[in-house]
């Protein structure tokens, strides 16, 4: 996916050419002034007292401001949270699917039109700036955030993260970047202090970020957690050196709430250019800084340049408000729909038992209390309130139009199995709901959101309640299918041989069970696959401790980890089954244009139209330093009706090979013959190979 940035809005071309307009505005401005463009104008406690006895002014039910000078024209930043969706308002608001699922879908063009369909529900909200852009890789996927973002892979990431970037700001509306960075732990997030070697800090745990902002970012959120040593709200590594300086950033930086900023001077001196949402460490501290000369004022007119050149040139692109009637709109909930039903993941389908014939099927039992839940994911800062959701029952209901529906919560085992052996097909739907998984929220000010435990997640299963009521119903019945729900990877080791039918829906927003239900009766094939690697054991991913002071993250994790150590998963990343069949052959590769590329035909061999997403990977077994056997690089969603056949290529720029030597402080490229591999899933079995000789002069 490229950035289309020469008709891209607010592109970084754009807004530098506000530069000199800016800097003129500055230099009319007293410190006053400046200091008060730096910090948000809502305390985040006042913010949740006012949701303790006002349900209806739950945090950010209208934009958070901060800044702004009318007499300059210069506008106030207008804050609406996310990410699937916008949390302003109460019962209006499009509820997407998590970005998890979206990831999912390995589908860019759909996540630009999400992204200017958020875009254009906060600018009818009246704001201006979407913080929803959620890039932290989860590490382990325990990590109670993960349904925020895209999956485990960095070069996925930055491709999805880009896409949303590019749909968000052709809207008008400041795409802005969290957490900055290595914000992947819940529990100790306050605390914890993070530590890697360089090579895991640029190669995995930072590159989509940079490839976000290369392609136009124009805001970026730091995170509460410290990194080596330094708090990231004020982390001048981070901050100036790395962000501003070396990529260039020419955005504004803006700290978590609450928490983000935690000394006026380090934050200011240490890259911090506003702080949200209240003023505590900013305001009048920030200007006795300054006059006592421990911050300059050079410092503070580089903050406000940023801010006022970003808020200008967003001013200047047209800001006008959309009508109300856009928020929730038809043309809005129809993409969650269909987002909904690119991203469910079908993982397992023994005996081509989905999907579900509505002739053949008379009785259809539904069990598992999640399937009433009215379930979109964690209660935290992401939550978002739709006009109505469809539960996972009634989308099921409403599909099986020719079949008796019989739902139970599974509460009595032996109830459960008698229902299911007098069915002739049985869906479990276990997993997790905003008490298992998500923000966590009872330290600090978080506890004032919902009361919602959330967290991180210590076990990476299903409840054991949930599998033995798998277990039981499967042996009366071995036409059980099991949905899954979850913002992660869910362990299925346990259970998964008893069933013959296994669903990831992940938590699929408003019209999830719509989607639910489609699939399951085949009106709409599956075409997701999954964005994360399912282990047969949770010792094989990295071990690391929720409730700490101190993380070090190795180079390895998820897919890339397992097939470094020779360790068989329960189901590959990139894997995810169809209703019809896919036969991927003549594959060739080769150098083109600064890139390696890969092409293949691909054809529909089954009887019915479906997608299949091509995926790229290189491999770097002949590399002269550590590194993945193989990686990611490039993918294409491709819909073929049956019998259907396509030529497709994918390009791969010579960029993306390049690894980061710690000695020189840049990022390097190997003259060496590259593995290739074109296919369907990042197993072997699914991938053709071949190889390219890429010298330094390629490039």
């Amino acid at each position: 996916m490229q950035m289309r940035s020469d008709t891209m809005k607010c592109s970084k071309e754009y807004r530098l050419k506000h530069t000199e307009e800016a800097r003129a505005i500055v230099n009319r401005l007293s410190l006053e002034e400046k200091v008060s463009l730096m910090s948000g104008d809502m305390p985040l406690d006042k913010i949740l007292a006012e949701s303790r006895t006002s349900p209806e002014k739950h945090y950010n039910y209208i934009p958070c401001s901060a800044g702004g000078l009318p007499e300059y024209n210069v506008p106030p930043v207008l804050f609406c949270d996310g990410s699937r969706g916008v949390v302003c308002g109460t019962g209006r608001s499009t509820c997407f699917p998590v970005a998890m699922l979206r990831g999912a879908s390995f589908d860019t063009e759909l996540e630009v039109e999400i992204g200017k369909a958020i875009a254009k529900e906060i600018r009818a909200y009246g704001g201006n700036l979407f913080g929803g852009v959620c890039l932290n890789l989860p590490y382990h996927p325990g990590w109670g955030r993960s349904q925020e973002t895209y999956g485990e892979d960095s070069f996925h990431m930055g491709e999805m993260g880009s896409a949303i970037v590019e749909g968000v700001q052709s809207e008008n509306v400041i795409a802005c970047l969290k957490h900055f960075a290595f914000n992947q732990m819940e529990i100790s997030r306050f605390s914890v202090n993070v530590e890697c070697s360089p090579r895991t800090e640029r190669e995995v745990f930072l590159s989509h970020f940079k490839k976000c902002i290369d392609r136009g970012a124009a805001a970026v959120m730091s995170s509460y957690n410290k990194y080596k040593g330094s708090y990231c709200g004020h982390n001048d590594y981070l901050l100036n050196q790395v962000l501003k300086n070396k990529w260039g950033f020419d955005g504004f930086v803006m700290s978590d709430f609450g928490s983000g900023v935690r000394d006026t001077v380090e934050a200011a001196n240490g890259g911090q250019n506003i702080e949200m949402s209240g003023t505590t460490y900013f305001g009048d501290k920030l200007i006795r800084a300054v006059r006592e000369g421990q911050v300059s004022e050079s410092t503070i007119d580089d903050a406000v340049l940023r801010i006022i050149r970003t808020m200008i040139s967003f001013r200047d692109a047209g800001n006008g408000k959309y009508p109300d009637s856009v928020i929730g709109c038809k043309e809005h909930i129809s993409l969650a729909l269909q987002s909904a039903r690119e991203g469910i993941t079908l993982i397992q389908n023994r005996d081509s038992l989905l999907p579900l014939d509505r002739k053949q099927t008379k009785k259809l039992v539904v069990i598992g209390k999640l399937a009433t839940a009215e379930n979109l994911g964690d209660h935290g800062s992401s939550q978002v309130f739709p006009p109505y959701i469809v539960t996972l029952l009634e989308g099921i209901t409403r599909a099986a139009s020719e079949s008796e529906v019989i739902f139970y919560e599974g509460e009595n085992l032996s109830h459960a199995k008698e229902l299911a052996a007098s069915a002739d097909a049985v869906i479990v739907v276990a997993g997790y709901n905003y008490n298992d998984e998500g923000e966590y929220t009872t330290q600090n000010f978080d506890e004032t959101y919902t009361g919602a435990r959330g967290g991180d997640r210590y076990d990476l299963g299903l409840h054991k309640s949930e599998i033995r009521l798998i277990q039981e119903t499967s042996t009366a019945n071995p036409d059980t299918i099991v949905v899954m729900i979850g913002g992660s990877t869910i362990l299925t080791s346990e259970w998964q041989d008893s069933v013959k039918a296994i669903l990831m829906a992940y938590y699929p927003g408003m019209e999830g069970g719509t989607a639910l239900g489609e699939i399951l009766f085949g009106d709409v094939s599956p075409s997701g696959k999954l964005p994360f690697v399912i282990p047969v054991s949770q010792e094989d991913l990295p071990q690391i401790e929720w409730e700490t002071d101190y993380q070090f993250y190795e180079y390895y994790h998820g897919y890339e980890k397992l097939e470094k150590e020779g360790k068989k998963p329960a189901f590959h990343y990139g894997f995810g089954l169809s209703y019809t069949d896919f036969k991927i052959r003549d594959a060739s590769f080769r150098l083109k244009d600064h890139n390696i590329a890969a092409s293949c035909l691909i054809k529909n061999t089954g009887s019915r139209k479906g997608t299949e997403v091509l995926q790229l990977y290189i491999g770097f077994q002949n590399s002269s330093v550590d590194r993945p056997l193989k990686s990611l690089k490039g993918f294409q969603r491709i819909t073929l009706d049956p019998g259907e056949e396509k030529e497709v290529e994918i390009l791969c720029p010579l960029e993306e090979l390049k690894w980061y030597r710690p000695e020189t402080h840049r990022f390097e490229l190997e003259e060496m013959e590259y593995n290739v591999y074109i296919g369907s899933s990042s197993d072997d079995n699914d991938l053709i190979k071949g190889t390219v000789n890429v010298k330094e002069e390629d490039q």
